[in-house]
């Protein structure tokens, strides 16, 4: 069978995730002890207990849903249970590189706290916000912020999830009156993200320049899994420059859409959300309805899953 691992990206976090599998596996214990050792910070802490307000700033988020993904995924592996296809949605890519291994375990984990730090703490000094839009079609999407563009306010597609959902991104202002205009162009609804950076968009360049020192000094290796780009829906090859990539994907707009429809293509038949949320899986079943999905994101979903693959 044909299975494809998913890794959740920000805005899937929750206080208190992945606090069950710890107490419950060895496996997912060495994995939070490692990132507190390797970060510097209390990772744990940040993941079971919060605040929220702390686990939400984006220096803290992306780690803290890197490492409880990670954390579930040693405990599938430990039970054999492997996976053809990897990918992830924005941070969520380095748990399918990780995965892969294209990049070691702590090397992704310094990247990603280097990488969250930089697209929390390097932005321009202005309000932004993100907001998904339902049931419109991308292009439609397109179109409306290339007429709001035109007015000097910035806005543009960040993250295209599925056929049925597009995330905008740009000033505040203009993703208020791209929310009344998307509706009216027949938008379902336009849903306020809980991201309040201009994530995936060309006002994260400093964070860019600046992530592209981290990446100088990484090695990368030869999966032994295929792993899907968000930059463009390909598979990673041997021939690509993965420094550039990761540093562009900061700065580029995120294509699950492309990705789902190379899944489809493979002929997936398993599709496996290793993490906090069930956002990934619910893009597949929007494109793919017979698709077979599954989440792992606590104990009791953790323990059905692995009787399933007994």
């Amino acid at each position: 069978m044909k299975r494809a691992f998913l890794f959740p990206g920000q805005g899937a976090q929750i206080v208190g995730m992945g606090k069950d599998i710890y107490e419950n596996y060895e496996e997912a214990r060495k994995i939070y002890d490692k990132a507190n050792e390797i970060t510097k910070i209390d990772v744990k802490k940040i993941c079971f207990e919060g605040p929220e307000e702390e686990l939400n700033k984006t220096e803290n988020t992306q780690i803290a849903i890197l490492t409880t993904s990670l954390a579930i995924l040693e405990v599938l592996k430990s039970k054999k249970i492997e996976a053809d296809i990897a990918v992830g949605l924005s941070l969520g890519e380095y748990g399918a590189l990780i995965y892969s291994g294209i990049i070691s375990l702590e090397e992704g984990i310094k990247l990603i706290q280097k990488r969250g730090y930089y697209m929390g703490n390097l932005l321009p000094d202005e309000e932004f916000a993100m907001a998904a839009v339902i049931g419109l079609d991308s292009s439609k999407i397109e179109d409306v912020c290339q007429n709001i563009a035109k007015e000097g306010k910035f806005i543009v597609p960040a993250n295209y999830n599925c056929k049925v959902q597009t995330v905008i991104s740009g000033e505040k202002e203009a993703i208020e009156e791209a929310s009344e205009k998307l509706k009216e162009a027949g938008a379902k609804r336009v849903i306020p993200l809980k991201t309040s950076g201009p994530f995936h968009t060309s006002k994260l360049e400093k964070a860019k320049k600046a992530y592209e020192k981290e990446l100088e000094n990484i090695f990368f290796n030869e999966g032994k899994a295929k792993v899907i780009k968000n930059l463009d829906g390909t598979y990673y090859s041997n021939k690509d420059n993965i420094k550039e990539i990761l540093a562009k994907h900061i700065v580029s707009p995120v294509r699950f859409d492309k990705a789902i429809e190379l899944m489809k293509k493979e002929k997936i038949e398993e599709y496996v959300e290793i993490g906090p949320g069930k956002t990934l899986t619910g893009f597949i079943k929007k494109d793919n309805k017979e698709a077979k999905v599954y989440n792992i994101n606590n104990l009791e979903s953790l323990e059905n899953y692995l009787k399933i693959e007994k």
